[in-house]
């Protein structure tokens, strides 16, 4: 999967800097091409991953992504350390659930959430 991601962002002239997750959620460290909205880049690389997964093999048929997503911006002097985050998400994550760390990020930062798309 994370290939084929990677792939999506590039037909859609995002660059890519890296893919990365564990099996109940991935993150996609890459730009915004200036011809989509976050929204749209989101939609496409949903919608075409969906697509493929689901034609891959019958066990995947009912895969789906959640209608929700969270996107953040990272400054220059920071991609290094998120790079970093993304890269040692299964060892991460063997401790800690995303949707707490989700949580707890949100809320670090004042960002209003629905706890029904955590």
């Amino acid at each position: 999967m994370n290939a084929y991601l990677a792939t999506i962002c590039r037909d859609l002239g995002a660059e890519l800097v890296h893919v990365g997750g564990v099996a109940d959620h991935v993150h996609i460290v890459t730009t915004l091409p200036r011809t989509l909205s976050q929204a749209q880049l989101i939609e496409q690389i949903k919608k075409a991953s969906s697509k493929w997964i689901k034609a891959l093999e019958a066990r995947y048929r009912g895969f789906f992504w959640q209608r929700g997503y969270g996107a953040f911006s990272v400054s220059p002097s920071q991609l290094e350390a998120v790079l970093q985050y993304v890269k040692t998400q299964p060892e991460h994550h063997r401790t800690r659930t995303f949707q707490d760390e989700y949580r707890e990020l949100l809320r670090r930062h004042g960002v209003d959430f629905a706890e029904r798309y955590v």
